[in-house]
Parts: structure tokens; sequence; C-alpha cells
């Protein structure tokens, strides 16, 4: 049995959930996201919140069935909370400039590099680190993962654009007066 599929997901005040046959709608104050119902699990509404459970004991519906939780769970936390990520900008002469939709990012390079953000994504820049938010987690982690790696991070020195509480493993440089 999934250990992580059995679990029912509970539901806010405030939030609402709509079972369909061919998806799920969780609607909230932040939004609204629908998650695509997987052909061999079956989702029901009980008292203690969501529970999801298999038609059969296939192989694919044995996958499916933590898979379609978690993506359930997911789009629940997504329109309660939201979810976020950090990144960090290292590196000299680097800047970034976030207006309206636009992340603009000067990163060494001989043009700037502009960003451009979906609906539903926010950003927001302090000191040296850019904070991307949204209800939807796959979209924010995608967008995070593109503005990354327009400058990833080099061992050197450390310049680039990491993920706050990324661990960057640096390399000695080289030693002076070696090979004479």
């Amino acid at each position: 049995m999934s250990r992580i599929g059995i679990l029912p997901v509970t539901i806010p005040s405030g939030t609402t959930v709509d079972i369909t046959a061919t998806e799920i709608i969780v609607r909230s104050s932040k939004g609204e996201l629908k998650v695509t119902q997987l052909p061999d699990v079956a989702v029901d509404s009980t008292d203690e919140g969501i529970v999801v459970s298999r038609k059969n004991e296939s192989r694919p519906a044995r996958e499916q069935h933590g898979l379609q939780r978690t993506l359930i769970a997911n789009a629940v936390q997504g329109v309660s909370e939201g979810f976020s990520k950090e990144l960090e900008v290292n590196g000299v002469g680097y800047k970034v400039a976030v207006s309206g939709n636009k992340i603009t990012l000067n990163l060494g390079y001989s043009h700037p590099q502009v960003v451009t953000l979906p609906e539903g994504i926010e950003a927001k820049f302090e000191g040296n680190r850019l904070t991307l938010s949204g209800i939807d987690k796959q979209l924010v982690g995608q967008i995070a993962a593109n503005i990354r790696e327009l400058r990833k991070p080099e061992p050197y020195k450390g310049k680039g654009i990491k993920y706050v509480g990324e661990r960057i493993i640096r390399k000695a440089g080289k030693a002076a007066g070696a090979g004479k």
C-alpha cells in the first residue's frame, strides 16, 4: 500500500474542492487550480477530506496512487498558502530589476537578460535575494530553474544565481608557482 496515497488531504476553511470525472478543481480566495484525474485511481470527498483509492492493484494504479494524492495536496496548499522560491544573486556588478511581470537581470553578459513572468507568478527583489511566489508549485519551481540557468553558480568564486540554502562545492584555484 502507498504510504503517501492512503493519507487523506485535509481541506482548510475557505477552500472548496469540486470533483468531476476528468478533473479536480480547487478554489480559494487566492485563485483556482485544476488537477487532471488519473485513470486508475478514484478520488472521493469525505468528512476527513479528500481520499484517493486505487481502482485495482495493477502496476499503473499503484504508481498513480501516491502521485494523484500529492498533486491534489499541492493544489490545496497552493490555493490556501501559496509557494515561494528564493534565489540569491552573487557577483560584482550583477543587478536585478523587477517591474511588473518582467525581471531584468544584468549578469555580466553584453546585454541584459529579460525574463517575462507568466500570469500568477510574482517576483520581489531585496538586497541580493529574488523571491518568486505563486499558487502553482510546478510553475514557481520551473521559473526559478529557468532564472538559475541564466548564470549557474561557478565553483571557483561562487558567482552566479543559486537557490537560498543551496551548497556550492568550491574548488581551489591555481596554486602559485606550481609547475616551475
